[in-house]
């Protein structure tokens, strides 16, 4: 590559304490059938990571994976050092689907409750955040709309309500499927800056699984490409554009470069 965007393999194994999420050797089975083989990645904490490949490649059996949703056929996968069980437990991690699955009856405000509830009639412990439920409606831009309900919310309030709600817990890791990728254009460019702002304001790690190159490059700092037949991880690629992103960055060169390799790798995937 040509030009000032540097795009490279980056290195799998850091200094210990720095991991959120460590995967070895991993592999899924559904049957006979493999839907990722020999993944090892090893996910630093605090970064943003997008995860992109063709369909059918793993990306999210891989979150599932990582989230104790199904089990490895083979190889370890740890969380913060833990197993992913123990990790889920301890709420170390939250989960936001493309569907926001908010509760009808309940409004924002109780829906973002609603984890802290459940753990308190089961006696579990709950993280303590920062920042209350009301807190994180306002972070992530809703502050007036508490006592909205569901149906009374666009498709972009709701999805930002399923993510305050994936917050309250506390977690240190945020897996994210596509949760943006029913939303026009001009709501996921909206969301995804929030995104980055929220990112940036909790320290968390995030997880983001996309279809789309372009928010691919825009939220990652690194991009996971994953191969088909079964899912590998094909390489990993630094995003080094200035931060804090603007929309406008995606007319830039460096930007197009980048967006130009992985569509090439997407290609040969």
């Amino acid at each position: 590559m040509s030009g000032t965007a540097k795009i490279s393999a980056a290195p799998t194994s850091l200094p210990a304490g720095a991991i959120a999420a460590s995967l070895r050797n991993a592999c899924v089975k559904f049957g006979s059938f493999t839907a990722i083989d020999g993944i090892s990645i090893d996910i630093e904490e605090g970064q943003f990571y997008t995860i992109l490949g063709p369909s059918g490649c793993g990306k999210s059996t891989m979150l599932r994976l990582v989230s104790d949703l199904i089990p490895a056929a083979s190889g370890d996968v740890t969380i913060f050092g833990k197993s992913t069980e123990e990790a889920r437990l301890a709420r170390e991690f939250a989960f936001v689907f493309q569907d926001a699955t908010l509760l009808p009856w309940r409004s924002a405000l109780k829906n973002v409750e609603l984890p802290l509830e459940i753990g308190r009639r089961r006696g579990v412990p709950i993280p303590v955040g920062d920042k209350t439920p009301r807190e994180l409606l306002d972070l992530v831009g809703l502050s007036g709309r508490e006592d909205a309900l569901p149906h009374e919310l666009s498709g972009g309030m709701r999805q930002r309500v399923a993510i305050a709600r994936a917050l309250v817990c506390h977690p240190k890791l945020l897996l994210m499927d596509e949760p943006f990728g029913a939303l026009d254009e001009m709501t996921r460019d909206h969301l995804n800056l929030q995104l980055l702002r929220i990112w940036k304001e909790t320290g968390v790690t995030i997880l983001f699984v996309t279809h789309s190159i372009p928010e691919a490059v825009f939220l990652g700092q690194k991009v996971l490409m994953l191969q088909a037949h079964p899912g590998r991880l094909r390489e990993v690629v630094d995003i080094d554009l200035p931060s804090p992103r603007t929309i406008e960055q995606r007319d830039t060169p460096e930007f197009t470069r980048y967006s130009a390799y992985l569509r090439k790798l997407l290609e040969t995937c």
